[in-house]
């Protein structure tokens, strides 16, 4: 397909990693898994780079791009406290998976290891 083209059905994720040196990174994507691994290869944001590895603690799913960019806007202007507030409030998924057993919309996954 040539030329400028959406995304139509596609998820988007807001995410928080954990750097090395226990800062906090807030971003957003469609693919969470392939983004992390962006992430820890030093393709990722220029923040991250120098702060590898970087581990995935927290993904919501929202409703499309427009809402994602809304999220991660929010989290960002939220203090660590607050940042870590939400990691502790939040229910953990599924053991190894993205997704929540209980819900399906909108959901806040953090990611334990």
């Amino acid at each position: 397909m040539n030329g400028p083209y959406i995304l139509r059905n596609v998820a988007w994720y807001v995410y928080m990693l954990r750097c090395a040196d226990g800062t906090l990174y807030t971003g957003m994507t469609n693919n969470p898994e392939h983004r992390l691994a962006a992430h820890n290869d030093g393709r990722g944001a220029k923040y991250t780079r120098g702060r590898r590895p970087v581990e995935l603690v927290y993904c919501e799913n929202c409703t499309d791009r427009s809402a994602a960019l809304r999220q991660e806007a929010a989290i960002k202007h939220l203090t660590r406290a607050q940042k870590l507030a939400l990691l502790c409030n939040s229910i953990p998924p599924a053991r190894g998976t993205m997704e929540h057993p209980e819900k399906e919309e909108n959901v806040l996954m953090p990611v334990f290891e």
